[in-house]
């Protein structure tokens, strides 16, 4: 089921996109230590007000041009993630290009998908997602309903799924959107933390810590910033990479780190 539909490079927005600026390195990226926290404690950055269009992001998630803290998090490119103890990070991976597409984290029996599009400087698009998401899951079984959250207006669903033996099961989820400065960042909340506040807190202040990095580069609108796998050390092979050959079929579509 797609749920996000990428706009004409024609459309007016595009032209706010082009404005490149230079993104200013957080200094912080890097793997967790075991002590890492997710953002919210001293010394961690404030964003500032949002301009008028854009979400509110009075504790983050922040752009790379606003963090001073040194929080450590885990380069993902266009991400950066704030590691917590007993967090799983998994990269779900696109068929045929291998092109990393979004980042999944488990913590605390739920699941978040985080992805990072470009978008205007100063016109948020979370309203239209927003739409288009509740539009495709009325169509194809599912139900919606937004409510208000801490970024703004959220979308709380039941999703279908099909079970390997064909019968369709409805499947709680939680949309979360942020419009930044020139970008947008999409969270899906699974498990308890789609139905439950205090099983979506773990997750929650992990969001609050993120960072994005949109770069300089002119981007259409819902174009997805670039993730990576981060780096590690010489030689290494991370979990869940086969050294060569092809992957094994569980793998196939995700990378675990």
């Amino acid at each position: 089921m797609s749920i996000f539909r990428r706009r004409s490079a024609r459309d007016d927005e595009a032209a706010e996109a082009t404005t490149t600026e230079t993104d200013e390195s957080s200094g912080a990226a890097g793997v967790p230590g075991a002590d890492g926290g997710a953002g919210g404690g001293e010394g961690a950055s404030t964003a500032p007000a949002a301009p008028a269009g854009l979400s509110p992001r009075p504790q983050g998630p922040f752009d790379v041009t606003e963090v001073d803290d040194e929080l450590p998090r885990v380069d993902l490119g266009a991400l950066r993630l704030p590691g917590v103890p007993g967090m799983e990070l998994r990269l779900e991976v696109e068929d045929g290009t291998r092109r990393v597409v979004a980042a999944t984290v488990a913590l605390s029996g739920s699941t978040a998908q985080l992805q990072a599009f470009a978008a205007p400087r100063t016109q948020g698009i979370w309203g239209e997602v927003r739409s288009e998401i509740a539009a495709s899951l009325a169509s194809s079984g599912g139900v919606s309903q937004e409510v208000p959250g801490p970024y703004g207006t959220e979308l709380v669903a039941q999703v279908p799924t099909r079970l390997p033996d064909g019968r369709v099961m409805a499947s709680p989820a939680r949309f979360v959107g942020v419009d930044g400065p020139r970008w947008f960042l999409r969270a899906v909340l699974s498990g308890p933390a789609a139905v439950d506040a205090e099983a979506a807190a773990p997750l929650e202040a992990l969001l609050r810590g993120a960072v994005v990095v949109r770069g300089s580069e002119a981007m259409a609108p819902r174009d997805l910033l670039p993730l990576k796998l981060p780096q590690a050390p010489a030689g290494a092979v991370p979990a869940g990479e086969q050294p060569t050959g092809e992957q094994p079929a569980a793998q196939q579509g995700q990378q675990e780190v």
